[in-house]
Parts: structure tokens; C-alpha cells; sequence
């Protein structure tokens, strides 16, 4: 006679049962609007102040600030057109993205595992993206620019906390220790991110900051 399945088999498979959708919380939908904000903001003054540099050389952006903050010496490189077309056209077509998002979360809005992978997965690229830029900005360039200081920050904020929802929902394999540290310490990650940048720029152009104090 073949194995019933008893109730408590059928609690635990329903338990352990993916959602076929799922929403998020308030602190998450806030935040993707508020990075996703930023992060729009940042590249459509970039992008104003690119064509502004295309069409006047002599143009000077109001985040020239110093030898060192300097968005012309950024905007000039070619690293600014790395795939042809100046990098901030793709903060512009991204970034509005997820804060309509959140703003979908914010309103009660539920999505399936492929879209938060999927999220996960464009956040992801465009946080390896802004490290990359900030390694050119700082070791080829040789300049700062503060907006895209301001997109960096965003990326790894709206990338990190999608990937503790994940985490946290299952939509993300990792061992039980590691999701159980990224949910009780989420914060860790994202301050030691901020950290390590502040203090890559610190060493590069120490012997300029040493001239403000």
C-alpha cells in the first residue's frame, strides 16, 4: 500500500513552499524609491552637463570644485562613453526603474522570484559597473566627480538591501548561517562598503587633502 502523506507532511511542504508572489516591505519600497531618486537626479545633471561640455569645450560644470573634483576632467575621459554613449544614459534609463518599483511595493504591489532575481541580478551589474568607474575614476582619471559619487552610493544601497530581501525570503540559496548574519547585521555590508570607498579616496589624493586641513 502506498505512503499517505500525513497532515504534518503536507505543513511542512506548504511551509517550506515558495510564494507564487511576494511583496515587500515599506523600508525596502522607501528605499528603492529614494535611491532610485538619486540616482536619476545624479545622471540627468550629468548628462545635461555632458552635452553642455559637447557642444562648449569651455564649459565648466558647477561640481568643478578643485584639481581633484573635477566632472570635466571625468566627463572628458573615455571612459565616461564606455559602451559609445555617455554612461549616465543608462542612469537614466535604470534608475527611474526601481523607484517605480517602490513606488509599486509602497502601493501593495507583488512580484514572482524571476522579477526579484531579476532586480537582484540589474543591481547587481550596475553595482560592478559603478565599482569599476570609481576604479578608473580614481586610478586612471585621476578625478572625482560628485555626482557620480552620489549614483555609486545609491547603487550599492538599492543593490545590497534587494539582496537581503532575497535572502530573507528564499529567493537567494546561501547557507543558514550566512543569511541569518546578513539579516541580523544587514547594515555591516553596506557601511563597510561606504568605508572602504571613503578610504580608497582618502589614500589616493592624501597629500591634496592634506592641504585643506
Amino acid at each position: 500500500m502506498a505512503d499517505t502523506p500525513t497532515p504534518t507532511r503536507h505543513r511542512t511542504r506548504a511551509a517550506t513552499r515558495e510564494p507564487a508572489a511576494l511583496g515587500a516591505s515599506r523600508a525596502l519600497a522607501w528605499l528603492l524609491i529614494v535611491t532610485g531618486a538619486l540616482g536619476t537626479l545624479a545622471s540627468f545633471v550629468i548628462t545635461v552637463d555632458k552635452f553642455e561640455l559637447l557642444a562648449n569645450p569651455g564649459f565648466s560644470p558647477s561640481c568643478n570644485l578643485s584639481p581633484v573634483v573635477s566632472c570635466t576632467n571625468v566627463m572628458a575621459s573615455d571612459q565616461a562613453s564606455v559602451l559609445g554613449f555617455p554612461n549616465p544614459l543608462l542612469g537614466l534609463a535604470a534608475y527611474p526603474v526601481v523607484a517605480a518599483i517602490g513606488v509599486a511595493l509602497l502601493a501593495g504591489a507583488a512580484f514572482r522570484r524571476w522579477f526579484w532575481l531579476g532586480l537582484n541580478l540589474g543591481t547587481a551589474l550596475g553595482a560592478v559597473f559603478c565599482m569599476w568607474l570609481m576604479g578608473q575614476a580614481l586610478y586612471e582619471i585621476g578625478a572625482l566627480c560628485l555626482w557620480c559619487c552620489l549614483a555609486w552610493a545609491a547603487t550599492i544601497a538599492m543593490f545590497w538591501y534587494t539582496t537581503v530581501h532575497n535572502l530573507r525570503h528564499g529567493f537567494v540559496r546561501a547557507p543558514r548561517g550566512l543569511v541569518a548574519g546578513a539579516l541580523e547585521f544587514h547594515w555591516a555590508v553596506p557601511v563597510t562598503w561606504y568605508l572602504v570607498v571613503v578610504l580608497l579616496i582618502a589614500t589616493r589624493w592624501w597629500d591634496y587633502w592634506r592641504t585643506l586641513l
